[in-house]
């Protein structure tokens, strides 16, 4: 059964950096791409970014190209994403999700691609 868990969440003024983790089990973390997502009170969830199982070829919405950055360690089964110059705007819970239809690639950013999902972080931009 997948697992993930989100890290890493909190309080930052704007113009602040915030580096989220992802900790994957369950599957063979290797072979899986993994996605950010996040959700604002009363909005859609977003797709922000999301990273390929073998080349770590990346994906970035619009809204944060530029600012946040996607990683992953396979060693140590985690993804992570590197948030800078962060805006009240950013204010979210944010996610973290795998499972896309072909496992291995990030084909879409849109939610209803990934199967499962990690519980969330809060990040809350405030001065």
């Amino acid at each position: 059964q997948v697992q993930l868990v989100e890290s890493g969440g909190g309080l930052v003024q704007p113009g602040g950096s915030l580096t989220l983790s992802c900790v994957a089990s369950g599957i063979s973390f290797d072979f899986w791409a993994v996605g950010w997502f996040r959700q604002a009170p009363g909005k859609e969830r977003e797709g922000l970014s999301c990273i390929t199982s073998s080349d770590r070829s990346t994906t970035y919405a619009d809204s944060v190209k530029g600012r946040f950055t996607i990683s992953r360690d396979n060693g140590k089964n985690t993804v992570y994403l590197q948030m800078n110059n962060l805006k009240p705007e950013d204010t979210a819970v944010y996610y973290c999700a795998t499972d896309t239809p072909s496992k291995w690639g990030c084909f879409s950013l849109a939610h209803t691609a990934f199967g499962s999902w990690g519980q969330g972080t809060q990040v809350t931009v405030s001065s």
